[in-house]
């Protein structure tokens, strides 16, 4: 299993989100994954720190597709994966939430599944330098993009339910999460993915998680901050479908904490229960992310064929 780790830049310049892709690389981390906040564009961020920053995975986790349409998300994305040197940008993609696209952006939320599908059905071929005539229910699109030598980047789709994950498997090249426990992603996540994407002839498929945590003395008290950082995802609807499957009131409960062994026993959950990247974000104050990060380069070190190992 992979170890990433999960960068908002809420808050911070861009140099200081430079600054600390360069410490995911010099901690020897696998990748560092952008979210879509209202704030920095995560796939410029991909691209500016591909430039300043070597032989580290870039990602997005997610963009928000109806906020951009394929050819423009297509045409963006081939251009951070150029910046990069080539292969080395992940395209996490998603509708987001009703809240979001409605309240923010004033646009219609109608049937996410079918959006999506016809979204992907658009994104894979521009992607691939093909030239596409598309006409659906929710979107059309004509024409092709010339940008000579850019690799396609890998395409995952935030996927919780069994509609989407099965897109995630037959259109994309697997699935992000987020909020899903090792649990949940071994009996239902990560096999419905691998069945829709055998069933469509496609190799077998990413299963990448996103989660938070931290090494830290006062667990308690970090998961009271996070159930009121968080307190409003507890209401987006596919949220709420994804902690209700595991019994859980909120996105605090998913979060890692605990001494070093804790959470390195978390860590190696996911990693059983078939997760191929895990995008790990530490939370708390520095010095507690210090740790955190410290953890996470011993797992990643002492395990780079694997799996991570247990923390010393």
């Amino acid at each position: 299993m992979l170890i990433g780790t999960f960068v908002t830049g809420a808050g911070s310049t861009l140099d200081a989100v430079v600054g600390d892709v360069r410490a995911a690389r010099e901690a020897r981390l696998d990748s560092v994954y952008f979210p879509q906040m209202m704030g920095w564009d995560p796939l410029t961020l991909a691209a500016l720190a591909g430039r300043e920053v070597p032989d580290i995975g870039l990602g997005t986790a997610a963009v928000r597709t109806y906020a951009a349409h394929p050819l423009a998300l297509a045409g963006q994305a081939l251009t951070a994966q150029a910046a990069t040197g080539g292969r080395r940008l992940t395209l996490g993609i998603g509708p987001s939430h009703r809240q979001v696209i409605e309240g923010a952006y004033g646009l219609s939320y109608e049937r996410p599944a079918r959006h999506v599908r016809e979204y992907l059905e658009v994104l894979g071929p521009l992607l691939r330098g093909e030239t596409v005539d598309y006409r659906g229910e929710s979107l059309s699109a004509s024409g092709a993009l010339e940008t000579p030598g850019a690799e396609p980047p890998s395409v995952l789709l935030a996927a919780l339910g069994p509609v989407m994950l099965g897109m995630a498997g037959e259109l994309a090249d697997g699935t992000v999460t987020t909020w899903a426990g090792p649990e949940l992603i071994g009996e239902r996540i990560a096999p419905r993915v691998r069945e829709s994407a055998r069933a469509a002839g496609r190799p077998a498929p990413r299963v990448v998680a996103v989660a938070l945590g931290a090494v830290t003395y006062r667990p308690d008290e970090l998961r009271g901050e996070m159930a009121t950082t968080f307190a409003a995802a507890s209401g987006f609807a596919s949220y709420r479908r994804v902690l209700d499957l595991q019994g859980l009131s909120g996105p605090q409960e998913t979060v890692a904490l605990g001494d070093e062994a804790a959470v390195a026993d978390e860590i190696a959950r996911f990693a059983a229960a078939g997760v191929t990247e895990l995008v790990f974000g530490a939370i708390g104050d520095e010095h507690e992310r210090k740790r955190t990060l410290d953890l996470l380069t011993e797992l990643r070190t002492s395990a780079p064929d694997g799996g991570p190992a247990r923390a010393s």
